[in-house]
């Protein structure tokens, strides 16, 4: 009878949304503006994990303070599974680059998936004179700091790689900062700057029409989405920078909760015309478990951090 009572107790106990989870519909919190690759990666699968689940999974666009609004949201929802977030790179940065942060990007989210990683190409513009990454090494080396680097603003993904390239590589220059990806990228492609470490989605086309030069990918192995391009981890190890998406839940979401999520999500992630989606915006299927997710946000965490401290850099 103990015995029973016992078991029937831990029944109750229990999490109900481990057993019956969802109950309705779900909130898909985006931290940013719709059409960007944080919106699009919640719009491909929300369909997919809604029929999985027998819930609908509503998309809900929150941007502002470089993610921090919506962020904040998802941090104070109630851990039952039922607000989900997509996050982007900037989740880890932000607590280094604004003065305050209204959350604890390691302890108030659990993680469920990483989504998608985006290579960022490391282009020069015709005018400069270089092909290759040798060839560029060359000529930084032969004239020291006069390098103009290229970046879409002071606390930008672009900048950060910029930064974390000139340290490890010891080959400094000028970063130039621009309003926006497109403002950079107009100057590069007119020559007015030399190099720029951007999104695979922003300069491929310009490297297939031959109006850039690819010479590196920031990934730390070479991508099939520019065939033949080394990666700057073979001349410099200890350099990786990569865009990425990914997905989480408050903290103390149930852990069956989490990991049923990210079951739904790796089929989905399997799917080819969802790898094609996002090979078609530059970015590569990532997937695994909630644990490595944890580990790529703590690492990404340490990296960028101390990238911001060295630099000074600041968003205000």
């Amino acid at each position: 009878m103990k015995r029973f009572a016992a078991a029937v107790l831990l029944m109750l106990t229990q999490p109900l949304g481990a057993q019956n989870y969802p109950t309705r519909p779900i909130r898909m919190m985006v931290p940013a503006a719709a059409a960007g690759v944080t919106d699009i990666a919640a719009r491909v699968l929300t369909p997919k994990l809604s029929e999985a689940l027998g819930q609908s999974v509503v998309v809900d666009n929150r941007a502002g303070a470089g993610g921090i609004i919506g962020t904040d949201i998802v941090a104070k929802a109630a851990p039952d599974g039922h607000t989900l977030m997509t996050a982007f790179d900037s989740f880890v940065s932000n607590p280094y680059v604004f003065k305050k942060v209204p959350y604890d990007t390691l302890e108030d989210f659990a993680p469920i998936s990483l989504l998608i990683r985006g290579p960022q190409i490391f282009v020069a513009t015709p005018k400069f004179g270089v092909k290759t990454f040798n060839e560029f090494v060359a000529v930084a080396k032969a004239k020291p700091g006069s390098i103009r680097y290229a970046t879409a603003g002071a606390a930008t993904s672009s900048r950060l790689s910029v930064e974390l390239f000139k340290a490890v590589s010891k080959l400094d220059g000028a970063t130039v900062f621009f309003k926006g990806g497109g403002p950079a990228l107009n100057d590069l492609l007119g020559g007015h700057v030399d190099v720029m470490i951007a999104s695979a989605g922003l300069v491929l086309s310009h490297v297939k029409s031959g109006r850039l030069h690819a010479l590196a990918v920031s990934s730390k192995n070479r991508t099939a989405l520019a065939p033949g391009v080394p990666s700057v981890s073979e001349f410099y190890p200890q350099f990786e920078a990569q865009s990425w998406v990914g997905m989480m839940a408050p903290a103390a979401t149930p852990r069956a909760i989490i990991l049923r999520l990210n079951a739904e999500v790796s089929k989905a992630l399997a799917e080819p015309e969802v790898k094609e989606r996002f090979n078609t915006l530059g970015y590569e299927i990532a997937g695994g478990s909630p644990e490595q997710f944890s580990e790529w946000l703590r690492t990404e965490s340490l990296k960028w951090g101390k990238v911001i401290r060295d630099n000074h850099i600041t968003a205000e």
